[in-house]
């Protein structure tokens, strides 16, 4: 199991906070936590407990799962787990350098609202292929 350090963490919520175009504040709020403490967990000040990570993750509309990865809590190789994850498809999604933030954004949208919130889907889920316009 890599762990990664808790700079690493922080980095990654800022790129996951700039992707989606939220304030400190906005993610703060939504997550339920102060904007200092946000802003101590950005610089790696601050190592976030497993309940704010995923309050964190609700605020930002990220998968919980990768930012325990990134925290060091859960082992990589859950998130690279041969059984492809729905959350691996925003993870995927935010991190093509070849998108703008307004793509990402777009296609996050479009992908939730065909599962839904990812992170609560069971695997054996799957869209209907007659539902899906060519």
């Amino acid at each position: 199991m890599s762990r990664l350090p808790v700079p690493d963490l922080g980095h990654y919520l800022r790129e996951q906070r700039e992707a989606a175009q939220m304030s400190v504040r906005q993610v703060a709020k939504a997550a339920g936590i102060s904007n200092p403490y946000l802003s101590q967990i950005e610089r790696g000040l601050r190592k976030p407990s497993a309940e704010i990570l995923q309050q964190l993750a609700k605020g930002l509309r990220i998968s919980a799962e990768q930012l325990y990865v990134r925290a060091g809590i859960l082992d990589d190789s859950v998130a690279g787990a041969p059984v492809a994850q729905p959350y691996d498809v925003t993870v995927a999604i935010m991190a093509d350098e070849r998108l703008n933030d307004r793509q990402r954004r777009a296609l996050l949208d479009v992908y939730r609202s065909f599962v839904g919130d990812a992170a609560d889907l069971p695997h054996d889920q799957s869209a209907d292929p007659s539902s899906v316009q060519g």
